[in-house]
């Protein structure tokens, strides 16, 4: 039987003193989409920050490979690709450099495959011009070009279709669907209506949750 990826176990999380989510335990399997859903302020972007490492406000444990995460939060963050509510690109470099610069930390890829990558996502032709000459939906075409060249088998990814035209969902759909039919696994929020084969869905509200899936 194949280890889960990432599981969650009783999960309990406050903020400003009410109860986010609490008793929440679940597993990202390889091969497997999940969807976090909830009305605003139910904690998924939250939830998504605790299990991508980036929030420790939480009591409950997060396993990497059947193992507590932080007795392999190295190994955990070189296979991890986290994408949050904003683009997290610098405005006055270029999609190229931006790229260059937020995959140098994990490993080198020559120049074509960042060029191709931006093609991917629709940016030919705009690949140095600074960032802040773009508009939103072509800067947030920046930070998911690194989905393309990605080789970490756990995506997670906030709000990943903000501000994208129908053209641009569509494609990030397709990444979404490609990656998990190669053994990888999704973690996304979205308020976009997504509906992908064999999704998963974790709903939080009203300080619990329920994972349909």
């Amino acid at each position: 039987m194949t280890e889960p990826l990432l599981q969650a176990v009783d999960l309990q999380c406050e903020r400003d003193n009410r109860v986010l989510f609490q008793g929440l335990g679940f597993s990202i399997e390889p091969g497997s989409i999940t969807r976090v859903e909830g009305p605003n302020g139910a904690g998924k972007t939250t939830l998504l920050r605790i299990l991508a490492g980036l929030n420790d406000s939480y009591s409950g444990e997060v396993r990497w490979l059947g193992a507590p995460r932080h007795h392999r939060r190295e190994q955990f963050l070189r296979n991890l690709l986290y994408l949050g509510h904003r683009p997290g690109i610098k405005p006055l470099l270029t999609p190229l450099e931006n790229l260059q610069a937020l995959t140098a930390a994990r490993r080198p890829v020559n120049g074509d495959t960042l060029r191709q990558a931006l093609d991917g996502t629709g940016l030919h032709g705009y690949h140095d011009v600074p960032c802040r000459q773009l508009s939103a939906g072509q800067q947030r075409r920046v930070a998911l070009a690194r989905l393309l060249i990605s080789d970490e088998p756990l995506w997670i990814l906030d709000e990943a279709f903000t501000a994208l035209d129908a053209h641009g969902v569509a494609g990030v759909e397709r990444l979404l669907v490609q990656h998990a039919e190669q053994g990888g696994a999704v973690v996304v929020t979205t308020h976009h209506d997504l509906e992908l084969p064999g999704m998963a869905r974790l709903r939080l509200g009203q300080g619990g949750a329920v994972n349909d899936g």
